[in-house]
């Protein structure tokens, strides 16, 4: 069994990220023990609000960078999701803060997904001080969209195979 390791270095809106990804066989989707991927961040000047500490917006644009780059980490970048035909899209974004993070703090960003459906997931995402304090829980639904009708798809098993989710049942045959 391998634990993180250091993959590379990303660079997602301009900003550097180093990035870890977790091969634990345990859970492929990952746990807040044992994250599937994690990014660190740095809070600067601009994430900084009027009270001196890491606006709401930043942690929000975390929660989402993580994403993007977990997805690209495992060769799901926006160009492959066009030529699968389908793309995930947040439906909703909870998010608790408990702690302040301040200006030139480094922060893991940690996500997992722990459950999938048939058209969405649901992510995980915590943000962390290297002590291992937790400044920030998330839980972010995503769901699937054909690229072609917007509507709602199945996610395809070559995107499940990517993120180590499950295969899906066939559904038994009518008699």
């Amino acid at each position: 069994m391998r634990g993180s390791q250091v993959c590379g270095l990303r660079f997602l809106r301009g900003r550097k990220y180093d990035i870890r990804v977790d091969e634990t066989e345990k859970s492929p989707g990952g746990t807040a023990e044992h994250p599937a991927f994690e990014i660190t961040v740095e809070v600067r000047d601009e994430d900084i609000d009027v009270l001196g500490h890491a606006n709401n917006v930043a942690y929000l644009k975390w929660v989402q960078d993580v994403a993007v780059a977990h997805s690209e980490a495992v060769g799901l970048s926006f160009a492959r999701y066009r030529e699968i035909g389908g793309v995930f899209v947040v439906r909703r974004h909870e998010l608790d803060y408990l702690r302040s993070a301040l200006r030139g703090e480094k922060l893991l960003v940690c996500t997992w997904i722990p459950s999938q459906m048939a058209a969405k997931v649901i992510r995980r995402t915590e943000i962390r001080r290297p002590s291992g304090e937790v400044v920030v829980r998330a839980e972010t639904t995503w769901g699937f969209i054909d690229g072609r009708t917007m509507r709602p798809s199945r996610i395809p098993e070559v995107v499940r195979e990517a993120f180590g989710m499950p295969r899906r049942k066939a559904a038994p045959l009518a008699p």
